[in-house]
Parts: C-alpha cells; structure tokens; sequence
C-alpha cells in the first residue's frame, strides 16, 4: 500500500467510478486497489459449469439465486467481483442494491483461481480474510490446472478449510440440500 505524508492511501468505492472502461476488473480490498486482466478460458469454462449447475438446482428448488461476476460492496474499502455467487431466496433483495450490486455477504462465493502468484495468494489469502471477515458462510476456491476443489465453511465466525475434493469427488454443501456435482466435471 503506498504511503502519502505520513498516511495511508487508500481507494474507496467512490474511486471506482472513475476507472477506465478497458475491459480490467477493479476490485477493492482494505483500501488497497487490485487491477486484473481477462482470465483464462479454462478459468471461465469452470465458472460456467459452477454456476450452471448450481443455477439448475437453485431452479429446481427454489432456495435461492446464482449470479455470475458480480460486484460485491462490503464497505467503503472493500468492493470485490467473485466468480460466482449464490445468496438464499430470503436474503436475495436485501442484498441487492439499488445499482445490481450486493450491499452485504452472499451465502456462498466461489472463486475460480486465475494464473500468476499475485492472483492466486489474493484469492487464498486475501479474499478468503475478506470474507471470512464479513460474513460468508461457505467458500470455494476452484483450481483448474489442478483439477480441484477447496471448500471452505464458517465455524465459530471463522472460514474453515473443510475438504480439498479431486476429480472424483462430489462437491456438495450444507447450504444446498441434495446438490451434487462431481468436481471433474468442471473442467471439461
């Protein structure tokens, strides 16, 4: 984080209004600014089959909703787009903002990793704090070069490693009765 006289520069929410429209995400996190690019067709293809899937059961059951790439404020220094969300029927509108974003924790974020040491650490280390911090009940980070899934879940107000599943593994989640979906199925 750069430092200016003696104080913290941090960006705010209301800096991303002024971003360029280059086709870069922004996202802000504890003030401190992070600039992505255009991910891999691999990572999109596991974002497709993530939310198709949950999109298909959350149809089926009417629990709640799934939204692809949203924009997630938390507060005036944390502004995050994960992959995928998926928030219960009963919260869905109070999250939503009178933009499309969501003012609040979605039940269940998942981030599909991207390529790079920085992009991996920030989706490990920093947005797993981030929302363990706010909020998130469960968290899935999805490898596609290894083929895998870690799932996170919220015991005692804290994101907790709960499996790491391979390909033959089913994913599934207390949050979603009866979903299943076999992990290597979303990376073909």
């Amino acid at each position: 984080m750069a430092q200016t006289a003696g104080r913290d520069l941090r960006w705010t929410t209301a800096d991303l209004e002024v971003m360029p429209d280059n086709g870069d995400r922004y996202e802000i996190i504890e003030g401190e600014l992070y600039v992505t690019r255009a991910p891999h067709w691999r990572h999109q293809t596991a974002c497709l089959r993530v939310a198709s899937s949950l999109d298909l059961w959350s149809q089926s059951t009417g629990a709640g909703r799934v939204v692809v790439g949203p924009g997630v404020i938390f507060g005036s220094w944390d502004s995050v787009i994960p992959d995928v969300v998926w928030i219960d029927r009963g919260r869905f509108e109070q999250l939503e903002d009178g933009s499309g974003h969501f003012a609040g924790a979605p039940d269940l974020v998942v981030e599909v990793l991207s390529a790079g040491v920085a992009n991996e650490q920030r989706d490990r280390e920093v947005k797993l704090k981030l929302y363990s911090k706010r909020g998130v009940r469960e968290y899935w980070l999805v490898d596609w070069r290894g083929q895998q899934v870690e799932v996170y879940r919220r015991e005692q107000a804290v994101l907790v490693l709960q499996a790491t599943l391979l390909a033959d593994d089913e994913l599934t989640s207390s949050l979603l009765p009866d979903y299943r979906y076999l992990v290597g199925k979303l990376f073909v």
